[in-house]
């Protein structure tokens, strides 16, 4: 019997994967269909709510593989205009001709920050078009009073953020009659587990401790580079142009797009097994410890010279706090000195990245820029440190950007200069 197939290893399997969905389906208040992965959940939910051709409104400053899934599922990305402090979507600078293009809105919720959940709602509502959650960071955040992922038709959570099990997602539905035509959409686009790939998930925690123990973090990331094992020069992923173009011709079609929507994880419609969902449920016992800690550590974050302006809302247990430093890249290094890694940039825009015959770019594209050129990405469970180090090293707050031209004038401000 082939590893996958029906048997006892598969019925605890799937036992298993309700008892996480029932987890989840507590905390959201809605149905939750397991899924191995963020990405393929999305994937699911753009297939089955969207034309193919359809426009998707979403951030630029998202992760790339997110993009790559909506132009997999045969969609066009729509650069939305961003809140420059937060990233978030600034509803009020959307072109009206642009709300009547869409197909759908995506979220992306960076860091936790939620967007505009129920701004969002209501103008998807009014179009008669589908609203898409990405809570990837936001597991413990909330907007007008629910949960992030409670105000979507559909929404995809990680379980490799907060839950820091490096694996597995959730599909979570307003409409809890599409569970099973959903859960059978993405057993369709599943590869049974092997096992040299659940083994290798086993031993990743402890290869990952010896190497911070024995300070070979650089020594390790050198030898993956020189082996070809990474496939990222800088942030964003190489675009391949052609490749893509190429690939575009056949969407929807998740496989002509594997070789983008898998980067960082290769096993992102690997079917769980035993091994995967035990982890998953263990770190999900821990997740209230989890969002304590990082709530505390936002709020420590928050109150430096680097944070954005706090407004009256509670404090979010965020995934990353997104400081705003003048040299992003020198406040990096040096938290790099110090054991600290900065992941989770998005530099640039991905209407800079991929260019105006990928997606649509934004009407006010400087916001978004200027979140992207200087947030930093700090974990607030190490928050202490890296206040510590930013301090020692000089880290200057980033000059908040000029309003654009319109907003001035509309608050008597006259023309903006420079």
């Amino acid at each position: 019997m082939a590893i996958g197939e029906a048997g006892p290893g598969s019925a605890r399997s799937g036992s298993q994967s309700k008892r996480l969905e029932e987890t989840m389906r507590g905390r959201l208040g809605r149905e939750c269909v397991y899924v191995p992965s963020c990405r393929l959940g999305l994937y699911v939910a753009l297939r089955h709510w969207c034309p193919p051709g359809g426009r998707v409104l979403m951030s630029p400053v998202n992760d790339d593989v997110i993009f790559f899934v909506v132009l997999a599922a045969g969609l066009r990305p729509v650069q939305a205009p961003l809140n420059p402090f937060d990233a978030s979507i600034d509803t009020g600078a959307v072109p009206e001709e642009v709300w009547g293009s869409l197909s759908a809105v995506l979220t992306t919720n960076l860091y936790g920050n939620p967007d505009p959940a129920p701004e969002l709602r209501a103008r998807c509502d009014a179009l008669g078009i589908p609203l898409f959650e990405d809570g990837a960071h936001a597991i413990g955040s909330e907007v007008g009073g629910r949960p992030v992922g409670a105000w979507g038709d559909a929404s995809v959570f990680s379980l490799s953020k907060h839950v820091g099990a490096q694996a597995g997602g959730v599909l979570s539905l307003a409409d809890p009659s599409l569970r099973e035509v959903l859960r059978e959409a993405g057993d369709e686009l599943l590869a049974p587990p092997r096992t040299s790939s659940e083994l290798a998930y086993w031993a990743r925690p402890y290869a990952e401790a010896a190497v911070r123990g024995l300070g070979l973090r650089r020594a390790a990331w050198a030898a993956l580079r020189l082996l070809g094992l990474t496939e990222r020069d800088g942030i964003r992923m190489p675009l391949r142009p052609d490749a893509l173009a190429r690939a575009a011709g056949s969407a929807p079609d998740l496989d002509a797009h594997d070789p983008w929507v898998r980067v960082d994880m290769h096993d992102y419609r690997l079917r769980s097994g035993p091994l995967r969902l035990r982890r998953v449920r263990r770190g999900l016992e821990r997740l209230d410890e989890v969002l304590a800690a990082s709530r505390a550590g936002t709020e420590l974050l928050l109150s430096t010279r680097w944070a954005r302006p706090r407004e009256g809302s509670a404090v979010q247990p965020l995934f990353r706090v997104p400081l705003l430093v003048a040299d992003r890249d020198a406040a990096a290094a040096a938290l790099a000195r110090r054991g600290i890694v900065v992941g989770y940039l998005y530099d640039p825009p991905l209407d800079d990245y991929a260019g105006a015959e990928f997606t649509d770019p934004s009407p006010a594209p400087g916001a978004a820029r200027w979140f992207a050129r200087h947030a930093l990405p700090v974990d607030p469970l190490r928050a202490r440190e890296a206040v510590e180090v930013l301090e020692r090293s000089g880290a200057r707050p980033a000059e908040p950007p000029r309003a654009p031209a319109r907003r001035r004038a509309a608050r008597g401000l006259g023309p903006s200069r420079g």
